[in-house]
């Protein structure tokens, strides 16, 4: 799923390591390129405004701390990084806040696993 022969350039942040492995893989049989990982919330914004993703998968829950103080710090600086939620934290309460701070849109990684590629895809084509 690439722009114009362009990988999208996506970033991970997400505690599991075995999340992050399996979703890189999964992105980069569908042609997108993971050009960043992290575990915890530093990591994650210092990587995602070094690198200068695309979009971001972002998990709620991350080994320092949350992924709303991810989502905030980067679209602070950088507001066009368009960012999927990518969770098990999917009740409507984390869907509703997170949506509202600029997520472009909320997954359960458990029965909405096979809509991140589609929904990565958009977020590269049309902006955050």
């Amino acid at each position: 799923m690439a722009r114009n022969n362009v990988p999208v350039k996506i970033f991970l942040a997400d505690g599991s390591d075995l999340v992050r492995a399996r979703v890189a893989a999964m992105l980069a049989d569908n042609g997108m390129d993971v050009i960043g990982q992290a575990n915890s919330a530093a990591e994650s914004i210092h990587g995602i405004l070094a690198a200068r993703p695309d979009a971001v998968v972002l998990d709620v829950q991350l080994r320092d701390g949350a992924g709303l103080e991810v989502l905030r710090a980067v679209r602070e600086v950088a507001p066009s990084i368009a960012f999927i939620v990518f969770s098990n934290e999917s009740d409507a309460a984390y869907r509703k806040r997170y949506l509202a701070e600029g997520a472009r849109c909320f997954l359960d990684k458990t029965s909405e696993f096979d809509q991140l590629v589609p929904a990565l895809a958009d977020a590269a084509r049309h902006g955050s």
